[in-house]
């Protein structure tokens, strides 16, 4: 059974980058260091923080996330509702809010995709 896209799952997969998440230094200067409104530095910025946490959902939760940004990406939402309510380590605005997120769901897919062929392997 499909779970229906739910926008708290968003704010959920962005909570990595929240200034209400606990302290880490280390998180921070990653951030940081990083142009939140270029397309290869975000998805860098993913790559090193959002792979593991990602991949630490389960199978069904992880294509929830994914099916959940396809949707609000289909309908055209701008995610104003979603960066409203975080407050985040980024040294910018981010610019183009659904380029960010159509950034961050091909990098889910990518992750999705790799762990696939990983767990093909074994």
């Amino acid at each position: 059974m499909k779970r229906k896209p739910e926008y708290f799952v968003l704010r959920g997969l962005l909570f990595l980058f929240d200034i209400e998440n606990t302290h880490d230094d280390e998180r921070e200067k990653i951030i940081v260091s990083k142009n939140v409104n270029d397309k290869e530095e975000l998805a860098s910025l993913f790559d090193v923080l959002m792979r593991p946490e990602f991949l630490s959902y389960s199978k069904p939760e992880r294509q929830w996330c994914i099916d959940t940004l396809k949707y609000y990406l289909g309908v055209g939402d701008s995610f104003d509702a979603v960066f409203a309510k975080i407050t985040t380590y980024f040294d910018e605005d981010v610019e183009d809010q659904r380029q960010f997120m159509q950034v961050l769901l091909e990098c889910l897919v990518r992750y999705q995709q790799e762990n696939f062929k990983d767990d093909s392997a074994k």
